[in-house]
């Protein structure tokens, strides 16, 4: 389900239209490819083109022909005559493919001879081709180039840390947005999207927000699973519990995450002892986490380094914590060589209610899942940055 969110998708608009380009940043699960496919929407179609660049980046010929593929495609449904990319050759080398993909991002045009505005969802996965000869700076030449093209461009990547890195010296075109929490009022404005706005109350949909640790496809998960109830058994705890069994929606793509990032990431193993610590204990110190490991403090702080470039961990006043709170949940569940029973899951999930909903009286603990069960039931210089 692409999901709306109205006042995010206008502070993008207004950026765009003051020249600008924004840059959106948000760990898995925040809802960025929605908010770009919502834009190609809005901008309308043959005016924006959307590419997947975690697809398209394979090798810088292909990319090519990718980009040129979709272009067409957008321009095809497009009202009146205008350009259109035809068949272009292959180049010869990696070297001229990405020159040429440069070229035609500054000189494409909409089929009304505007400007185009290319919707790139994870745009640092062009670090892809930095193992092909002669193209070693291919992100720097990237931002350097679109810095200067007259068509409009959105940026995305779940690689906050990476991207701070990128444009830290970048042109003050570039505009940094965060991809906001995820509050109860989004989670209503969901229900209005399925037409069932009444099917839940504000307390419910705040939460299913708390819950799903105010992000987007969380959040949406549990709507579902809250909404596929009857009204007198619509517990959002009990929804959570459901979908972190070994078989639930959230367990998959927490791990999916966690996989995922720490494939990006080097000291595989290592790592992977490190989120267990944290999984035990939130919030402690370097010294902690390496008299835990039984490592140095210098190898440690290295791990943590290659954490924080994934966005797995951040440091909060000196002491680390995970980045997306749910995953601290998932490792405490599945971090074991054992998977968790219905009774653990239900604990677990009892105790993360009370962490994530400080302020609330203490919810009821969730009924335990019978196996198998259905599971519906930093601020770099020349950068503008919103929070």
């Amino acid at each position: 389900m692409i999901v709306e969110r109205p006042a995010l998708e206008q502070r993008v608009l207004q950026a765009l239209d003051a020249g600008r380009i924004p840059v959106l940043l948000g760990g898995c699960g925040t809802g960025r490819t929605s908010a770009l496919l919502r834009l190609s929407s809005l901008i309308g179609a043959g005016r924006a083109v959307y590419i997947d660049f975690a697809a398209a980046a394979t090798t810088p010929e292909r990319c090519l022909q990718s980009v040129l593929a979709a272009a067409s495609t957008e321009a095809a449904t497009a009202p009146g005559p205008g350009p259109m990319p035809g068949p272009v050759p292959v180049p010869p080398n990696a070297r001229l493919a990405f020159d040429a993909l440069l070229t035609y991002l500054d000189t494409a045009s909409a089929p009304s001879n505007g400007p185009v505005t290319f919707l790139f969802d994870e745009i640092l996965d062009i670090r892809t081709f930095e193992s092909f000869p002669g193209l070693r700076h291919v992100q720097r030449e990237l931002i350097d180039r679109l810095a200067a093209s007259p068509n409009g461009f959105v940026l995305a990547s779940r690689f906050t840390a990476r991207a701070h890195r990128l444009l830290r010296d970048a042109d003050a075109r570039f505009e940094v947005i965060h991809i906001p929490q995820f509050g109860g009022d989004d989670v209503r404005g969901l229900a209005r999207q399925r037409n069932a706005a009444d099917a839940i109350t504000p307390a419910q949909a705040a939460a299913i927000a708390a819950l799903g640790g105010h992000r987007a496809a969380p959040a949406n998960t549990l709507l579902t699973a809250v909404l596929a109830q009857p009204a007198a058994r619509r517990r959002p705890i009990d929804a959570l519990a459901t979908a972190m069994s070994p078989d639930g929606p959230l367990s998959a793509r927490c791990r999916e995450s966690y996989e995922f990032r720490l494939h990006r990431a080097r000291g595989y193993g290592a790592l992977k002892a490190i989120l267990g610590v944290l999984a035990e204990q939130d919030a402690i110190t370097l010294t902690e986490i390496s008299q835990r490991l039984h490592r140095t403090p210098g190898s440690t702080k290295d791990y943590l380094s290659w954490l924080e470039d994934v966005d797995l961990v951040t440091m909060q006043r000196k002491r680390y914590v995970f980045d997306d709170p749910l995953m601290r949940l998932h490792i405490r569940l599945y971090g074991g060589a054992t998977p968790p029973t219905p009774a653990i899951i239900a604990a677990e999930v009892a105790a993360w209610a009370v962490l994530c909903m400080p302020t609330e009286t203490s919810p009821p603990a969730p009924t335990p899942v019978a196996a198998g069960a259905d599971a519906r039931g930093h601020d770099p210089s020349g950068i503008i940055e919103i929070d």
